[in-house]
């Protein structure tokens, strides 16, 4: 079964936890993976889906064994453990990041998020946050993009966690156009 096959099949049993019925294009794979590299270290991924920002990442230099991937769609496992067999695969929702992963740490450098934010309700999108910070260390930021036309991120999310969030850009090689956006803690935001 191709990606696009895959994809459009998991949008059709669940298109709020998918919300896009074809896999990220290559544009949006490059802007949202543009500030990551192999001396970014571990890089957590939220919502892999098949793999697109993690082909990338693992193009940009990072290691394999230095990817989690965090996916709740048991559709998409079986085919990312074949692509990827030394990430770290976990099946979960990532709202529950800060319960259920004690071992990963705040070691990871950064975070790509392929998560529909935009459908989610604030306290959803809160836990996800709060989760990725709590193992992302100093300095790290979350990649989010988004269909939409502004972050993705409620202000009073943002706020609540101490975070702030920066346009990175826009892509029309996407179906449908995205943007990036850059979550960082407070004050650490490069000019």
């Amino acid at each position: 079964m191709t990606d696009s096959l895959l994809f459009l099949r998991a949008w059709m049993g669940a298109p709020l936890r998918v919300a896009s019925v074809l896999p990220s294009g290559a544009g949006l794979a490059d802007l949202i993976t543009a500030d990551i590299d192999h001396s970014t270290g571990p890089v957590l991924e939220l919502g892999p889906g098949t793999g697109v920002f993690t082909r990338r990442l693992l193009q940009r230099g990072v290691a394999e064994s230095d990817l989690t991937l965090i996916e709740a769609g048991a559709e998409f496992i079986d085919l990312l453990k074949r692509r990827y067999p030394h990430a770290a695969i976990h099946v979960m929702d990532a709202t529950r990041l800060h319960r259920l992963l004690p071992g990963l740490q705040a070691r990871h450098g950064a975070a790509v998020s392929g998560l529909p934010l935009l459908s989610m309700p604030r306290a959803q999108v809160f836990s996800i946050l709060r989760g990725s910070f709590l193992w992302m260390r100093p300095g790290a930021s979350l990649y989010q993009f988004t269909y939409g036309l502004r972050c993705p991120v409620p202000q009073s999310v943002l706020a609540r966690l101490g975070l702030c969030a920066r346009h990175r850009g826009h892509t029309f090689r996407n179906v449908p156009p995205a943007s990036v956006w850059q979550i960082s803690r407070e004050g650490n935001h490069a000019a």
